[in-house]
């Protein structure tokens, strides 16, 4: 669907094929307002209007206590809780990515799996060989659901920050996935290798060798991973440890405090917190400055 079209109608239209491919059936829950915000990387009043013209076009509706789910036809069967759901690869795949973003990566298994979705771990082996199969399609789900621009924006410096945003909404609405993404090692995702072609492409029309065209289309992807590892680690922490980042500052204030009026670290001191706890905003930071060091270099080619 073109880039024109407004990003709600976008995302309502995907959550409408999602429907009509019976990866929701009548009853299901539909993603929240904020489930919306993180698989898209849109406002909370964009992920809104999405789910309000769903609800417009009567395939979904919102039950107090329940939240939006799928719109039961008129006359059609309504979902109880014992009524066994049409399994499809796509089913499957949609509930181990929900598993997932809830509880991480390690918890999707086939035996969990099949209990969320209400069958027999083994009903789940006639659609899928095991866990590295349902990974695999896990991750082309991710990389499908949030393409590349049609028609792609004007300049390189555009094409290269448009990849970089991309990769990174996906990484923040799913913070096991950048463990599974290799730079050495890269998995066979086409979804995925589209956005390093398209990476390639861009820089192929700039005066840079072959060799440093290769090395800027794994930086780029590398610094947006890296920074997208760093903010999964601190979830796990938080996890294991049951503190949140200003918790465990706070634990740490007094020994801190000690270090920094030494006087040894006068740099350190003059730090505030909230600079660093803004993940967005160093993205955002690392991003502008690499890609103005490659305007620099540009500029200096022969």
């Amino acid at each position: 669907m073109s880039e024109s079209v407004p990003p709600f109608r976008r995302i309502a239209a995907e959550l409408a094929g999602r429907i009509a491919a019976g990866e929701l059936l009548p009853g299901d829950r539909v993603p929240s307002t904020r489930a919306v915000m993180r698989e898209w990387g849109v406002a909370l009043a964009t992920a809104a209007k999405a789910l309000d013209l769903l609800r417009q076009q009567g395939l979904v509706e919102t039950h107090p206590g329940a939240g939006t789910v799928v719109r039961t036809p008129a006359g059609g069967p309504r979902r109880t809780p014992t009524a066994a759901p049409t399994l499809t690869r796509a089913r499957i795949t949609a509930a181990a990515i929900r598993l997932a973003d809830a509880e991480g990566l390690d918890a999707v298994s086939m035996r969990r799996l099949a209990t969320e979705l209400g069958v027999g771990p083994m009903s789940l082996y006639r659609h899928l060989a095991g866990k590295d199969e349902l990974v695999h399609l896990m991750m082309r789900r991710i990389f499908a659901g949030r393409p590349l621009p049609t028609p792609p924006p004007s300049g390189w410096r555009e094409r290269l920050s448009a990849v970089c945003r991309i990769q990174w909404s996906l990484y923040r609405a799913h913070g096991w996935l950048p463990e599974l993404v290799s730079i050495t090692r890269p998995r066979l995702i086409p979804e995925a290798m589209a956005h390093t072609e398209w990476t390639l492409a861009t820089l192929a029309g700039l005066r840079l060798s072959h060799a440093e065209r290769v090395r800027e289309a794994i930086t780029l992807p590398a610094f947006v991973r890296g920074l997208a590892l760093a903010h999964a680690a601190e979830q796990a922490a938080t996890k294991d440890t049951g503190l949140d980042n200003t918790e465990w500052w706070r634990l740490q204030e007094q020994e801190i405090r000690g270090y920094l009026e030494s006087g040894r670290f006068p740099q350190l001191s003059t730090i505030d917190n909230s600079v660093v706890e803004d993940l967005d905003a160093l993205f955002e930071h690392g991003l502008t400055r690499h890609l103005d060091g490659l305007a620099a270099r540009l500029r200096l080619a022969p």
